[in-house]
Order: C-alpha cells, then structure tokens, then sequence
C-alpha cells in the first residue's frame, strides 16, 4: 500500500491526511513510480484552499522524482529501474503513484532525485522567465521582485551566471542576506528609497523585471523599468499584477506572461531540461538552502508556508527513503 496526502475539504494544513492507498497496475501509457522525494510548491497550497480547483477528493502535489517499477503497455520507452521526475502533473503527494507517461522526464545518472525534485518545476520556470519570455543577454540589468523565494532565489544566481547584474528585492528585511548571496545588490521593498536605489544602480531603468510576487509589487516594476523594457509576471503569491496598461504602452514596455507547461512542452523539454542540468551541474544553485519534511509532515511544510517562516526550498520524502543514492 502506498502513502499518500489526501484532502477532503478545502481548508487551512489541518485538511491534508496522510492515508493509504492501493495503486494498482498501470495501464495504457502509464507506469508506477516509487517516489523518493516530492516538490512542494505555492500552488500546492492553493489547491489546498481551493484557490486552484480540483475535483475532491484530491491529492496535492505537481513535481516529484522517483523510479519506474511497472510498465504499462506503450509507455514511451521507459523501462522498471529507469529513474525519471516530472514538473506538472497533479497528485504528486504519494509515496507510490501512477503517471502518464509522457509526463516524464528520464534523469541523468548524475543528477539526484532529490535535486530533481528540488529544482525542476522552480528551475523551468526560472528557464522560461530568462530563456522564453525574455532572452536575457549578457550585461543586462535585471531586477527580481521576490528574490528570496524558491524561484527567485534560483533565477537570481542563473541570471548573475549568465552575465547580467542583478538586483534582488525581498519583502523583509530579515531575508536580505539570502538575497544578496545570489545577486550583486540585495535590497527591501518597504524601503522609502527603493526607487532611488534602484535608479542609482540602474540610470535609465532595469533592462528587465521579473516579477514573481504579484499586485504587492506591480508599482515598483513600472517605476524601475526603462523605457522599451520588460516585465516578465511570472507570479502571483500576492495576486495578479495590475499595470497600468496605457503608461506602459506609452514607454514602449512590454508586460510578458505565461505559465512553464505552456512555455516548456514537448518541443521545449530537451533543451530546458539540458539547461537545467548543466547549471545544476555547475553548482549554481548549491548554496540554496533544502527543508526535509517527511511525507506524513505535509501540513507542517504548509503551515511553514502560510507563516512565511521558510528560509529553504521544502521537498516531502516518504518515510522509507533515508537519503538521495544517485
């Protein structure tokens, strides 16, 4: 029998029960995975509360990595043994599931399960911000709206190794020091002089801003970035972001969209996930901080979520893996 969170109710972290389950044999396309860690991420908690709707009762959960142990018939290619993750794909908080196959991506042998599940959802879409929707060139201006945050935290030091200077902003100052480990300027967003700062370091403006927090820090984007830049809204923990369209248009801003399925897709993979690697590989992402919860703690990472008190990416781990063995 397999573990798994399951809600039946949307709620606070206190819906999420840790249950068994029968698996069962893949069928068509599919195989079973036993998990070995599993991403958590912000929309975990929205479907938590209902924000982000599924059918209940519903197991949580988008990203995991594991290892294939049964096949069903024309499933890709994949074979018992072969060790894959996945990036999107409902259902994730289980020690064992069943997955279409096609949402698969083989890992390397070099590449640990644990760092897949760390960093391949967070990691695509730093991808997408810096590779997709904005084609970031070396000597570039960046600003990061939410550079302490799990996908800011690794889109910051990827943009600083892909030769931009960058600017990181957080929403207290008590997370300034993790933001200036992975950019060259750290600064607060409840700073009186934010905008001075950042015209200080940038004259004409930034050549572009992610922004990965929401309507919390819409003005800040538009007053930091230049004329005939971008803004790349990637995220919205505060709320969609509102610009002020005619103003934009007007400065010759562009306001850039999307979501990573979107944006990373089967024509996409191979070289995102390539990228991906080859920067895990370079160690660009070693200093960033990783929480262990094991998997029946799922509602303790919620809860350390909704307080703000993470200073780490979460990953869940299932009771019967002790550690990454690859």
């Amino acid at each position: 029998m397999a573990q798994v969170i399951r809600i039946h109710e949307h709620g606070t972290p206190k819906v999420l029960h840790a249950e068994e389950a029968d698996i069962g044999a893949p069928g068509r396309g599919e195989v079973r995975i036993a998990q070995e860690a599993i991403g958590v991420n912000f929309v975990d908690t929205m479907v938590r509360d209902g924000s982000y709707p599924l059918p209940l009762p519903a197991i949580p959960g988008f990203e995991a990595a594991g290892t294939v142990t049964a096949v069903g018939p024309d499933a890709g290619g994949f074979a018992p043994g072969d060790r894959v993750a996945y990036f999107f794909a409902a259902g994730a908080y289980a020690s064992e599931r069943l997955i279409d196959a096609a949402k698969l991506v083989k890992l390397p042998d070099d590449i640990c399960t644990f760092n897949a599940a760390t960093f391949l959802a967070k990691g695509l879409t730093a991808w997408m911000g810096l590779k997709a929707l904005h084609s970031l060139q070396p000597g570039e201006t960046v600003l990061v709206l939410g550079a302490s945050g799990s996908v800011g935290s690794i889109l910051s030091r990827w943009a600083k190794a892909m030769g931009a200077t960058v600017i990181g902003v957080a929403g207290s100052r008590d997370k300034l020091a993790r933001v200036r480990a992975g950019a060259h300027h750290g600064l607060h967003a409840g700073d009186p002089a934010l905008a001075e700062r950042i015209r200080a370091i940038a004259p004409n403006g930034v050549d572009v801003v992610f922004d990965l927090v929401g309507s919390a820090t819409s003005a800040i984007a538009v007053e930091a970035v230049r004329d005939g830049g971008d803004i790349v809204a990637i995220g919205g923990a505060s709320g969609e972001q509102r610009y002020d369209a005619a103003r934009l248009q007007a400065r010759a801003v562009h306001v850039l969209r999307g979501g990573t399925p979107q944006f990373v897709n089967a024509s996409t993979i191979g070289a995102a996930t390539a990228d991906l690697f080859g920067a895990i590989r370079a160690g660009l992402f070693r200093d960033i901080d990783v929480v262990h919860f094991e998997l029946a703690e799922a509602a303790l990472a919620h809860q350390a979520i909704a307080a703000r008190s993470l200073h780490a990416i979460p990953i869940l781990v299932p009771s019967t893996v002790k550690r990454c063995t690859h």
